[in-house]
């Protein structure tokens, strides 16, 4: 009885918790007023932190933003005659007379809410500008408006040339991006796109250089111009100052141009770059599985088999599935189950964009079976091979045979005129390619220790404790030769009376 007594004050008490907790969340309105005010300090005081931590919130601020919230937080934070206001609020629809019923109810007549006398800074303005761009992605009647606003923003951006809008232009040139490509004209916005960045490229703009160079390649991938974007790479030097998510997108297109190009080795090392600099996996989803899918095909290509923990982790078990189905076809080695397989998932696969990378795995499918072949047997005909792999003809079963054994594959030899292979054991485990593989784990390790301690950030203001330490010692030290000089210090404070 008093266990069950007990329970429904706990209950009580976790409604009064998550009421409090509900409480502290701020309303969007609210959020976007607290967040202009940060953007008015960060021009005040010469801060781009402030803008930056305003950016911040921006992935979750915008999911809870429609046209009742946008128009509201303007209304709040410009007066009632500015030309700002009003070309802001031309873009979104008026207010319904529901939701102009509400608005008179929502503040008592004693309280009524403080109107602005003036203009906020225009950075405002283009942060503002940047929530109704994100808004009308949401929907696809606004499509057309979106590119509209998103080329009357660039063009306002950069007529105010003002470097306090470089944290913000960063974002604005994604937005605009998006526009674009929601409305299926990704490939006008290129001759844009290389202007602006010419452009951040001379006036050292990090920011908006780095979301620039991105844009730029997600076009060319996006039209499977490979060679083009490697040239921009080759042609341009990302910043090394920019944050860590541009830095994962910049890793993943790297893969994804060396993939292509078959140059495996820079490609599994740029996607783990890319896994690393990523945000949490819960934050973005969509971006987390397009790099493991890519990440496990190029693993596979360099003929590793991938972790199995990548499989079962909770946002990617159910979006790896089809590439789990491969991995097991490859570890197995056997070529009518991978061209089952390839078959059955051959529509995601083309919607991911890995489909050709896959198409490659064949070779490795058949490499795997010969070296299984030739741990089990001795000795085995052409033949034999041919059957066991599914070739189509002997001839071609010798050629990938002895293409195997000129690669390391197996150790073995062809013997044609008796129509067999006959195979050796392996002598040992060590050699030139376990050096070369032990030398390219270090560097990782070294790698990775290296970007950890240019990534760490030391606590606010945490010096100035250690000053003002200091400067009590050193006060202290004075005070005491002081007293020294004066003769104060007797036998008993530790002077040199009783020497």
């Amino acid at each position: 009885m008093a266990s069950t007594d007990a329970k429904p004050p706990k209950d009580g008490e976790k409604k009064n918790e998550e009421k409090k907790n509900e409480e502290k969340i701020l309303t969007p309105t609210a959020e976007i007023k607290v967040n202009i005010a940060f953007i008015e300090r960060a021009v005040s005081e010469l801060e781009p932190r402030f803008t930056h931590r305003v950016l911040r919130s921006l992935t979750a601020l915008r999911k809870r933003t429609n046209d009742k919230v946008l128009r509201d937080a303007i209304e709040e934070n410009y007066p009632a005659d500015s030309a700002v206001k009003a070309k802001l609020l031309s873009w979104l629809p008026p207010a319904t007379e529901a939701e102009m019923d509400v608005d008179s109810t929502a503040y008592p007549p004693s309280t009524p809410p403080s109107k602005p006398t003036s203009d906020p800074v225009p950075e405002v303005e283009i942060y503002l500008r940047l929530l109704i761009i994100h808004h009308f992605h949401t929907s696809k009647e606004n499509y057309a408006k979106s590119i509209q606003l998103s080329n009357e923003t660039v063009d306002k951006m950069q007529a105010l040339n003002r470097r306090s809008v470089d944290p913000i232009a960063a974002k604005i040139w994604f937005a605009v991006e998006r526009s674009y490509e929601l409305g299926g004209e990704l490939a006008d916005a290129r001759p844009l796109f290389l202007a602006a960045q010419r452009t951040a490229a001379l006036r050292h703009d990090d920011d908006t250089q780095a979301s620039l160079i991105n844009r730029l390649l997600r076009s060319y991938l996006h039209y499977n111009l490979y060679d083009q974007a490697d040239k921009l790479v080759s042609k341009t030097t990302f910043p090394t100052s920019a944050s860590n998510p541009q830095f994962a997108r910049y890793h993943y297109f790297l893969g994804r141009i060396k993939a292509v190009q078959l140059n495996y080795t820079t490609a599994h090392t740029n996607l783990q770059a890319a896994i690393r600099r990523a945000p949490p996996a819960k934050t973005a989803p969509g971006f987390y599985q397009a790099v493991h899918k890519l990440f496990v095909v190029v693993e596979l290509l360099m003929g590793d088999i991938p972790d199995r923990s990548i499989f079962r982790h909770p946002v990617l078990e159910k979006a790896l599935a089809a590439y789990f189905d491969i991995v097991k076809v490859v570890r197995t080695g056997s070529l009518s189950e991978f061209q089952a397989t390839l078959t059955k998932h051959a529509a995601q696969f083309e919607a991911d964009k890995t489909y050709t990378l896959i198409v490659r795995l064949r070779q490795n499918v058949i490499k795997t079976g010969i070296r299984r072949l030739s741990l089990s047997y001795s000795r085995i005909s052409l033949r034999d091979i041919c059957l066991k792999l599914h070739l189509d003809s002997e001839e071609d079963a010798e050629y990938i045979v002895g293409k195997a054994i000129r690669d390391g594959v197996i150790d073995g030899r062809i013997i044609h005129e008796k129509g067999w292979m006959e195979c050796e054991g392996r002598k040992n485990g060590y050699g030139p390619d376990v050096s070369e593989v032990y030398m390219r784990r270090i560097a990782y390790c070294m790698d990775l220790h290296n970007q950890s301690v240019k990534a760490m950030r030391y606590p606010q203001d945490a010096h100035r404790k250690e000053l003002a330490a200091a400067q009590g010692a050193r006060e202290r030290e004075r005070e005491l030769a002081k007293e020294i000089e004066e003769g104060d210090l007797d036998e008993d404070d530790g002077g040199l009376g009783g020497f």
